[in-house]
């Protein structure tokens, strides 16, 4: 065995010696070269083979291989034909470079290197773009994915084709070098990372262009998280991008493509009266690979998503591993006793149902009957790691007009297929958490908008000039948040002058009040950079749209569905489920000697506490393994465990809260406001009862203490607010002063909002 130079876990050389990437930011839309840099330091030809993760909705839209002075620009085909011809390339001797989307997940791509002869090396070039999400905060996330957790393979599938090569993250044996360059109408105030960033260097006096790059020597060992924010992000704003002159016009490619960012305003008289009703589904991962901190920080979330919730809904929690459980058989009325055994049964619960099996839990919620006047609201939280995300997403999809979905992504490696297109297809909203974020901002958010009001009838209107048409390229837009962004993707067919203007207005209905949102904009096609992004993002959202159809669609009209995307992913040299890039060196034709060697190049893994079971199956892969995870479990006395750290104060004062949104002066409260029994008693006004005089003591805690969270209790306190108020308790003003003096605060009652 060669055990020089880089090795994987097998002890074999690792071909892959470097990734160098390239981001282009351009507002919300971002341009990903990254470039691989391969040498074969044996003595045979070898075949790489590099399975790695991009975000789910990225457009492949380039694929080349340099060998030498040798440029191979790779063509998109059919997969079939494209792995047909990879293989006869190899067969024939000729190099031969394949890139094609897994089968499962949209996020997953294989890369075959074949074959670099002894000694050689190669570099590959490959492009993408991709939408920005904005995050709770209002910056833009941009991750370029390191980390491919061995996808769960559910049981009895036998449809497995992901080769996944997975060793300790901080064994990962190439390095990264990451640089981005970013642009916008508006100054980008500041650049934020997960990993160590040089300082952000700013190109004009306006502060509209910016470079950063992550520090030098950087091991690809986890995902490369940036967040950007721009002053004033919430403006709608509209891209016309010029279509490719070498293109037929009337052709998507050849004609402009328009990209319109929304971002609704809603009525604030509608807003504030956040809905006091729903049927709250929550539904939790508990495979091993969630144990530690991630099912510590859910628990924590779901203790402050339980007290948050109005009195009146309904609610139940699913968790799921290889199995399923619920708490109640089936949803129940919200109130101090069904919290109480709620929250009882969260304690208990631990990182330990084996798999990651999602599919029969959701079958089994869309199969209850849903409650009158009480709409469905699905929160799914899980570190996302299986491999029939497409199957998952259309039974998603299936069961939307039902329920609205919001997902949470947990951790390194979570699949941004799986958890962006469960919000998406749900009418929800997806967020991600990484192991250093705290994940109750995020989701409170989240419930926040699962207590607005449904947004009903959405209509998009197009006024353009004479002679200029418009077809969508977008599928219909099916929820609307306030402050949050819609994008809507569409082809401008026929001429109009440079100055002519265009005009789009939503329209919609909230709680029973018709609105509308309108942004007026140019149709002078934006500064051509070469690269068309807004068109392949276009292409990439009609292509995700139609391959949702094909799953839908039977026989004939099937094979009609695959056909229109082959034909658009040809036409617009964006990957697809159905076609791959192939690049082929015809070269000297010289036959390679000896057999061609296979070597899986390793992806970092982030879960150590693990145990890998294989799975095996013959398929064009060369080598098939998916692992899935089961924490191993032993007898544990009690007094071998070690002590619980001490609670947080918050969640410590949180957990005491009652379903109607009171507190009870008893001494666990006390004890929580770093009180007595008898000074906290001794200090209540007279002729105030002890509930009124306990949620006056928490309120002011609360905004004394934590405001800095308080986006994480400030759904609690509205729900305490409203309980006082309906009190009609007299001396208010006597108790928050009192309580102010009690408490060493000099909280006004205003801003109790009592």
């Amino acid at each position: 065995m060669n055990c020089c130079g880089l090795l994987n876990a097998e002890k074999e050389p690792v071909p892959l010696k470097s990734v160098e990437v390239e981001l282009e930011v351009r507002d919300h839309v971002a341009t990903v070269v990254s470039t691989l840099n391969y040498e074969n330091k044996e003595d045979k030809p070898l075949e790489a083979v590099f399975v790695f993760p991009l975000p789910g909705d990225a457009a492949v839209c380039h694929f080349s291989a340099k060998i030498g002075q040798t440029e191979i620009v790779a063509e998109v085909k059919e997969k079939q034909k494209a792995r047909e011809e990879y293989d006869d390339a190899l067969s024939s001797g000729q190099q031969a470079f394949l890139l094609e989307e897994s089968d499962q997940s949209p996020d997953i791509f294989s890369l075959s290197v074949g074959s670099l002869r002894p000694g050689e090396s190669a570099s590959i070039r490959l492009e993408y773009v991709t939408e920005l999400a904005v995050q709770a905060d209002e910056g833009l996330r941009f991750c370029l994915p390191a980390v491919l957790n061995p996808r769960y393979q559910p049981r009895g599938s036998e449809d497995v084709c992901i080769q996944v090569t997975s060793v300790p993250a901080s064994l990962v044996p190439y390095s990264l070098s990451f640089s981005a360059r970013v642009s916008s109408p508006r100054p980008v105030s500041k650049v934020e990372s997960n990993c160590p960033l040089d300082a952000l260097q700013y190109l004009n006096t306006e502060q509209t262009q910016a470079t950063v790059k992550l520090v030098g020597g950087h091991k690809f060992d986890r995902d490369v998280e940036l967040l950007i924010y721009y002053k004033d992000a919430h403006q709608p704003t509209a891209v016309v991008e010029a279509g490719q002159a070498s293109a037929k016009p009337g052709s998507l490619m050849g004609d402009p493509v328009v990209m319109l960012s929304l971002y609704p305003e809603f009525p604030q008289a509608v807003m504030s009266s956040v809905a006091s009703c729903g049927e709250f589904v929550f539904l939790l991962d508990r495979s091993g690979s969630m144990d530690g901190s991630r099912i510590k920080s859910a628990r924590e979330t779901l203790l402050l998503l339980l007290k948050s919730l109005p009195m009146g809904c309904y609610f139940n929690i699913y968790s799921f591993g290889s199995s399923y459980e619920h708490i109640f058989p089936k949803s129940v009325e919200y109130s101090q006793k069904t919290m109480e055994e709620a929250l009882k049964k969260i304690e208990e619960m631990g990182a330990d149902l084996g798999g990651t099996e999602i599919l029969e839990p959701l079958k089994h919620i869309y199969s209850q009957p849903c409650i009158p006047s009480q709409p469905r609201q699905l929160f799914v939280f899980t570190d996302g790691d299986v491999g029939n995300t497409k199957e998952v997403i259309h039974l998603v999809r299936k069961n939307s007009g039902s329920h609205r979905c919001f997902s949470f992504g947990i951790g390194e490696g979570a699949s941004s297929a799986l958890i962006n297109g469960l919000a998406k297809e749900g009418g929800g909203h997806a967020q991600f958490i990484t192991d250093t974020d705290r994940m109750q901002p995020k989701v409170m958010q989240s419930l926040r908008f699962a207590l607005q009001p449904a947004v009903m009838d959405i209509s998009v209107k197009w006024d353009l000039p004479k002679g200029v048409s418009v077809t969508a390229l977008s599928p219909p837009i099916t929820a609307l948040f306030q402050g949050q962004r819609s994008l809507v993707y569409a082809q401008l067919t026929g001429q109009s002058s440079e100055a002519a203007e265009g005009c789009v207005t939503v329209k919609y209905s909230l709680a029973g009040h018709p609105s509308q949102n309108q942004l007026h904009f140019s149709l002078k096609p934006a500064e051509d950079t070469g690269r068309l992004p807004v068109h392949r993002l276009a292409a990439r959202t009609l292509i995700g749209s139609l391959e949702m159809e094909e799953r839908e669609s039977r026989g004939e009209q099937e094979e009609g569905v695959k056909k229109k995307v082959v034909e658009l992913s040809v036409q617009s040299g964006v990957s697809s489920a159905f076609t791959a890039f192939i690049a082929v060196n015809k070269g000297d034709g010289e036959v390679l000697q000896g057999p061609l060697v296979v070597r899986n190049v390793p992806t970092p893994r982030m879960m150590a506490c693990c145990m890998p079971m294989p799975q095996y199956r013959k398929s064009f892969s060369p080598v098939v393994q998916l692992n899935s995870y089961r924490r191993p479990q032993s007898k544990v006395s009690e007094s071998s465990l070690p002590k619980q750290p001490p609670r947080d104060p918050l969640l410590q004062l949180v957990s005491l809260q009652k379903a109607s949104g009171c507190w009870v002066l008893d001494p666990a409260l006390a004890a929580a406001l770093g009180k007595t029994s008898r000074k906290v008693e001794k200090s209540k006004p007279a002729s105030v009862n002890q509930e009124v005089w306990g949620t006056i003591l928490a309120l002011i805690w609360l905004h004394g203490f934590k405001m800095d969270a308080q986006e994480e209790w400030e759904l609690l306190a509205m729900k305490a607010v409203s309980w006082l108020r309906a009190q009609n308790a007299p001396c208010v003003t006597e108790c928050v002063e009192a309580g102010n003096a009690l408490l060493g605060f000099n909280v006004q009652k205003d801003a109790l909002g009592i």
